[in-house]
């Protein structure tokens, strides 16, 4: 199973996850952009800050959001342009085990 890792906030000082979650919320929620865009810029994001597993976070929920490979590997050639091989590297380690 795998746990979320915001759940130790969560029980810990739930006002913070409270406010964290409504950001989020406030983020990700459909608008100009879609859904499905704004997961795979946190996708991008996440790659170029080297984050494997948000990288693979994003990835499984922009799928969900009717993401397909082409559109996930289509933003990771702009990581590519912009931030370099090893953002590819993070992001190929995390998407693995989704495709």
């Amino acid at each position: 199973m795998n746990k979320n890792p915001l759940d130790f906030i969560k029980e810990n000082d739930n006002e913070l996850f409270t406010h964290i979650s409504a950001n989020r919320n406030s983020a990700i929620k459909e608008g100009e952009l879609s859904v499905k865009t704004k997961l795979l810029i946190g996708l991008a994001l996440d790659a170029a800050k080297g984050t494997a597993d948000g990288v693979k976070s994003f990835a499984k929920q922009a799928v969900a959001a009717g993401a397909s490979k082409e559109e996930i590997l289509e933003t990771l050639r702009i990581v590519y342009y912009i931030c370099g091989v090893g953002s590819i590297y993070t992001a190929a380690k995390a998407l693995e085990d989704i495709f």
